[in-house]
């Protein structure tokens, strides 16, 4: 399996949404706005975000609880996507086939593939991963000021090179940095 890597370009991230709708969008929306690994996003139930202004899961890979706002951008798309009437136990990501489960991590990787193509955006982004989604909720956090010891935090990572690996710096983007100090 390749490592995916982050979104870096926010046209791309648009290409994507506008070729999602309804469970898939919410999926997305919440995917590149939270930093949940996929399997603890599945798990996410209607009452785990109406009308909430916080989030709290314990994860599934770690064991350790994490409590995080629930921004405008997931609000939004709770309030658009999820119908008024459903249930607070239902899943957010119900599976299509049929009782009250949740999507599989196959069938979300998909759903990413396959919006990423419709979006046209697949060969621009390279491989494309439900892991694509939380290394892009680091790339942008680390891109609009945040410190490496918070995101590290976001991620409830031990390791900054772990962190690092994850926000997906290009060598390009270092030699910017190096192009644009001029002291």
């Amino acid at each position: 399996m390749n490592e995916v890597q982050p979104i870096r370009n926010k046209r791309h991230i648009n290409a994507i949404k506008k070729a999602l709708s309804g469970r898939d969008l919410l999926l997305f929306i919440i995917g590149i706005n939270s930093g949940l690994r996929i399997s603890d996003i599945l798990k996410l139930r209607v009452g785990d975000v109406r009308d909430r202004d916080y989030i709290v899961v314990k994860e599934q890979k770690t064991g350790k609880t994490k409590r995080f706002a629930i921004n405008k951008a997931i609000k939004d798309a709770v309030k658009e996507i999820v119908p008024a009437d459903a249930p607070d136990d239902e899943y957010l990501f119900k599976s299509r086939k049929g009782g009250n489960k949740p999507i599989t991590r196959v069938q979300a990787y998909r759903i990413l593939n396959d919006a990423a193509e419709r979006a046209g955006v697949k060969d621009k982004i390279g491989e494309i991963g439900c892991h694509t989604l939380r290394k892009t909720v680091g790339y942008w956090a680390y891109k609009n000021g945040a410190d490496l010891t918070t995101i590290m935090r976001m991620f409830n990572h031990s390791s900054q090179a772990v962190t690092l690996r994850y926000i997906g710096v290009t060598a390009e983007e270092v030699d910017e940095v190096y192009h644009t100090l001029n002291l």
